[in-house]
Formats: C-alpha cells, sequence, structure tokens
C-alpha cells in the first residue's frame, strides 16, 4: 500500500529488519533485526476436546496470481461443530510494502487481513479468527480462493509465504453445537462496481426469518481513499481533496431503498502514517483481522421471500466521482424458519433522516484548518408471519462523525487530525418471545495523529488509534449479553529522511492494550509495550 498522501508521500522509505522475542535492554536505536508482529488481542477460545485442522491455503504471493484450491471437510471431525478456528501463519523476509489479502471459501468472504512488512532477516506471523458464524457453509466441499496481492522485483523482495488451516472442534463431551448459526451463508451473485458502490444480487430462501449482511469494507490500495479521513474539500489547499471532504459512511441498500448505514473503520496498515517504525511489532487495531459490518436486514425479509433474486448495493458515500480505492466484499447470512415453507410478510416504517456534513475551512494562527461534523438516521420495521407467529423487528441506527485537520503551508507540515466516529444501533423484536428482545452496540472510533518534519529533514509520528464498543443484549429483564471492548494503539516514531539505512537513526515506542470485559464471565486484559522494535512490557490479567 502507498504512503501518507501528500507532500510527504515521498518521505516513506522501507526500512526492514527482524528481531529475538525479548531484550534485557533495547538499544538506542533500531537495528538489524526486531521482535515478530504480535498483537494484545485475546486469542480465539478453544474447547478442550478432540479436533481437526485442514490446511486449506498453502502459498507463496510474489505477484497478483490468486491461490485455488478445494476444501474439504475431515471425515473424521464430523458436525455440529462447537467452534471452527481460522488460523493464518506468514513469513516473509527482504524488503516490501504491507498488502491486503481476501481469502474467500464458497465464494464467500470468510477473512480478510493486511499484512507486516519484513525485516531483511524475515519475519513470522499468525492470526487467528473464529469463523464458526460460517459453519453451514463449511459443512460441504467448496472451492477455496485467496489472494495477496503482491510486487517482488530487484527492489521489493519480500514474498509473502502463507498458510491458512481451519480447525474443527466437534460438539461432544460436554460441548454442545454452537448456538443460533446461520443456516445459510450466500454471496452476492452477479456483483459488478458501479463507481463506488457494489452491485449484486441475492436470492433468498423463501422460508427466511432473519437476514444479516456482512460488508469487509476497506479504504485501500493507496491513493487518497486508504487515507479518506485527512481529505479536504475541493476549494481547500491541501493534496487529498473530496467534494465534501472527509465523511464517510457505508450504505446498503435493498432493491435501491436504504436498508443500513454504518461508519467505516478508520484502518491504519502497517506502512501507514509515514512512519512504518510505529508498527514493526505491533500492528494498529484491526490491521490483522479486518472486521466486517454488520447489517441487520431483517426488516426487509418479507419483501425478499418470493424465490427471485432481489438487487444489494453497498455504496460509500463521500468518495468523490471515479476515484478508486474502497474494496466491499459482502456475504448474505439467513437464518430459516424450518416449520414453515414460506414466510411472509412486508415493511412497517422507514425513515431515513437527512444526512448532515458540514466542513468548514478556516486559517487560524498560521494553521488551515478543516472542521467536519457530519451524521445520520434510519428507522426501519418488518413484520413476519412464521410459524412461531407475528414478530416485528425495528432496526434503529445513529452514525456520526467530527474531526479537526490542520496543517501549515504549501507542504503540509506540520499535519495532524483529531477524529471521532460514532455507530449506535438497536435491534428490538417483539413477538419472538413473551417479551421483547432487545441488542444494542454503542462503537466509537478515534484516531488522532500528527506528523512533522524538522528543518533538519527529521520525521516524527505520534499517533493514537482507538476501537471501542459496548454491547448489550436484554430478554424482558434478562441481560443475555453485556461486552465491553477498548482497544488502544499509542506510539512515537522517528527518523531521518534522504539517507541511507545506517543513518536513519530511527527511534521509535509502541503501546497495544486490549481490554474485554464481559458477560458471562469475560475478561481479558493485555498490555504489550516496545522500544526500538523490542517488546518492553507483557502483562496481562484481569482486575
Amino acid at each position: 500500500m502507498k504512503p501518507f498522501p501528500g507532500s510527504l508521500v515521498a518521505v516513506f522509505l522501507v526500512v526492514g529488519a527482524a528481531l529475538p522475542a525479548w531484550a534485557v535492554e533495547p538499544p538506542p536505536e533500531f537495528g538489524t533485526d526486531w521482535d515478530d508482529p504480535r498483537t494484545a488481542a485475546p486469542p480465539v477460545a478453544r474447547p478442550p476436546t478432540p479436533s481437526c485442522t485442514v490446511r486449506i491455503v498453502d502459498e507463496r504471493f510474489d505477484d497478483f496470481t490468486p491461490f485455488t484450491g478445494t476444501f474439504t471437510p475431515p471425515a473424521e471431525c464430523p458436525g455440529p461443530w462447537s467452534k471452527v478456528v481460522l488460523r493464518l501463519e506468514g513469513k516473509v523476509q527482504g524488503v516490501q510494502y504491507d498488502r491486503l489479502g481476501h481469502l474467500e471459501v464458497g465464494g464467500v468472504t470468510i477473512f480478510k487481513t493486511s499484512t507486516p512488512e519484513p525485516s531483511r532477516e524475515g519475519i513470522a506471523w499468525s492470526v487467528e479468527k473464529d469463523v464458526t458464524a460460517y459453519a453451514s457453509l463449511l459443512a460441504r466441499p467448496q472451492p477455496v480462493w485467496m489472494l495477496i496481492g503482491n510486487v517482488v522485483n530487484e527492489t521489493y523482495t519480500g514474498v509473502l509465504d502463507v498458510q491458512v488451516y481451519l480447525t474443527f472442534y466437534p460438539a461432544q463431551g460436554g460441548h454442545a453445537p454452537a448456538a443460533n448459526l446461520a443456516s445459510d451463508v450466500l454471496p452476492l451473485t452477479q456483483p459488478r462496481r458501479e463507481g463506488s458502490a457494489l452491485v449484486g444480487e441475492v436470492t433468498v430462501p423463501r422460508n427466511t426469518a432473519r437476514l444479516v449482511a456482512e460488508v469487509y469494507a476497506t479504504g485501500s490500495g493507496g491513493g487518497c481513499e486508504e487515507f479518506w479521513y485527512i481529505t479536504a474539500p475541493i476549494v481547500v489547499p491541501y493534496s487529498c481533496p473530496a467534494d465534501d471532504g472527509p465523511y464517510r459512511e457505508v450504505v446498503i441498500e435493498v432493491d435501491g431503498r436504504v436498508a443500513g448505514i454504518a461508519m467505516p473503520f478508520p484502518h491504519v496498515y502497517t506502512g501507514g502514517w509515514s512512519n512504518p517504525f510505529l508498527w514493526y511489532v505491533l500492528p494498529a487495531p484491526r490491521a490483522f483481522n479486518i472486521r466486517p459490518i454488520q447489517y441487520d436486514l431483517t426488516p426487509f425479509v418479507g419483501l425478499l421471500t418470493d424465490g427471485q433474486p432481489h438487487q444489494l448495493t453497498v455504496r460509500v458515500l463521500g468518495v468523490p466521482e471515479g476515484r478508486p480505492g474502497w474494496d466491499l466484499p459482502t456475504n448474505v447470512l439467513v437464518w430459516r424458519d424450518t416449520g414453515t415453507a414460506r414466510v411472509t410478510g412486508g415493511l412497517v416504517q422507514h425513515q431515513l433522516g437527512t444526512l448532515s456534513n458540514d466542513s468548514t475551512y478556516a486559517l487560524v494562527d498560521g494553521w488551515h484548518q478543516v472542521d467536519t461534523q457530519g451524521g445520520h438516521h434510519l428507522r426501519v420495521s418488518g413484520y413476519l408471519r412464521t410459524s412461531r407467529g407475528w414478530e416485528l423487528t425495528t432496526v434503529e441506527q445513529d452514525v456520526s462523525n467530527t474531526s479537526m485537520h490542520r496543517w501549515v503551508g504549501d507542504l503540509e507540515n506540520p499535519d495532524e487530525l483529531v477524529a471521532t466516529w460514532r455507530d449506535t444501533s438497536t435491534v428490538t423484536v417483539v413477538g419472538r418471545d413473551v417479551f421483547p428482545t432487545v441488542s444494542r452496540s454503542d462503537k466509537q472510533f478515534v484516531l488522532d495523529g500528527h506528523i512533522d518534519v524538522t528543518p533538519a529533514n527529521r520525521l516524527t509520528t505520534r499517533i493514537t488509534v482507538r476501537d471501542a464498543e459496548r454491547a448489550l443484549g436484554v430478554r424482558g429483564l434478562q441481560t443475555w449479553e453485556h461486552r465491553e471492548l477498548d482497544d488502544v494503539f499509542t506510539g512515537e516514531a522517528a527518523y531521518n529522511l534522504g539517507v541511507p539505512r545506517a543513518q536513519r537513526n530511527a527511534v521509535g515506542t509502541s503501546t497495544h492494550h486490549y481490554r474485554l470485559e464481559g458477560h458471562p464471565g469475560v475478561c481479558h486484559d493485555r498490555r504489550i509495550s516496545t522500544r526500538n522494535g523490542y517488546i518492553t512490557q507483557d502483562v496481562q490479567g484481569c482486575d
């Protein structure tokens, strides 16, 4: 991927080296080695039962040729399963940019990732993801497709050696099958790009009773949309213009009608913000495991169960016409009502608020400054006639973004951003049980970053990236889910520009703190700190 845009583009240099796991005393600067990448996020919890592992990808990615293969469920571990875990293991050596990876099974995107930047001597890393939600897809043989587009030549020598495994844990030994799994997992058919939008079709079973879409949305591939959050209105003197500034919103439509709205996560990859020394050991939140946006489309189900294909459109609001850069793989998860051949229903309410998006520009004490405030509201309700009777599902969503972006002069030096995104979704189901079921998610993303280059040509980046969520599920007076996540990266790194590797005098510190608490009995608290590529602290444990 390309570096931070604008006048600082030229300062992004691929640097590299690898290192031992621990150091008694970190060196005064980055040397020729550093620790393998890791994160403070918890590993996927696994049942203490026998399991079977199937390797589905084994490839050395050195160009833009995808890996293709076939997955066959393990005969010795037949379903139903209590857990299915995906694990990617990778190695890379030499010089290379970070790259974006995309894995499909049966045409369904089940994993999206980006890669670390390597050392000259080589690094290894791994990523785990709970993919139990795709169990119905994995219950039968499927084609496998994976691409990590890469450029290998005399300069960029890093070949990405990647294996992906699926481990299946049968429901046995007191471990029940995973509950409330989708009956079907479907890709979009006939997908096509129309500007910044992805358009496709889906035909859902006639007895569909619940529908959820997943969108793995990323601004990526270099250029201004990889750094969409720092774009400025076209009337402003900044190197990444956009018609209406930095506000972006990922919208999904069903047959041309808006069915869901969401804030995109401000992904920062391991070459981001002109300073790879920040990310060699500790990546930013979600960089290695890009999570999908989920939209509950159940209010629209009664309009879709006629056995005919219906159009789904995913678009990113705010992207200038004709500008590339957004990747939007989309899946649909279906829950069937096995007690009936046909579920019917209709849409009761559809209220889409007016989009607000206001970017104002001013020159303040010598700083160019763009202040942005934007937001949107959606409320939809739909009823269904099921084998259990009538059900009414209401989805209400509120999204907003506030940011202050400022810089100095034509060289945009210094250049800094403070931005917050909020995304709240509440799903209420009446009629399924005696009491209504309410699920609420409150997300908050924060990006606070600063870049400057001194007259002596030394670049410094300071940055904080935060991924926070509070989720609550209530049925009547009973709380069936409560989860609080706070995932924070902070770092500062500096190096000399335009000099040979030995003269860069690079230094950097970073900390990744991941805390997760929840009901019932969930707690994970881990803090990892680094200095100049060495881990100086790795502490975990809940209070």
